[in-house]
């Protein structure tokens, strides 16, 4: 099984930065797709920011410029630096990560984490 544990939410400032973590724990063969969702109330889940394996990063239109999205692979964890935070970037931030428990598995598997709260101030 796989558990991504997510770290680093917490309230700031309009303008402020944070820096959320999420480390994957149990046992797992490997790690292809990593990536931060982030759902506000009455609103639906969106991607924020991904990263692949081989290191290549997507990033939403609303967040291209002020995030960064990084990780590393010894250590099983992938970042997401937040700069120049806005109200409207708040919400629960989910991580997700695309692993395959064994060799033999033919694809990986979506596993959430729990979810930590980031809230933007004005």
């Amino acid at each position: 099984q796989v558990q991504p544990v997510e770290s680093g939410g917490g309230l700031v400032q309009a303008g402020g930065s944070l820096s959320l973590s999420c480390a994957a724990s149990g046992s797992f063969f490997s790690i292809s797709e990593m990536g931060w969702y982030r759902q506000a109330p009455g609103k639906q889940r969106e991607l924020v920011a991904s990263v692949t394996d081989g290191g290549y990063s997507y990033y939403a239109d609303s967040v291209k410029g002020r995030f960064t999205i990084s990780r590393d692979n010894d250590k099983n964890t992938v970042y997401l630096q937040m700069n120049a935070l806005k109200p409207e970037d708040t919400g629960v931030y989910f991580c997700l990560i695309n692993a395959r428990r064994m060799l033999a598995q033919p694809l990986g598997i979506d596993y959430w984490g729990k979810g930590t709260l980031v809230t933007v101030s004005s």
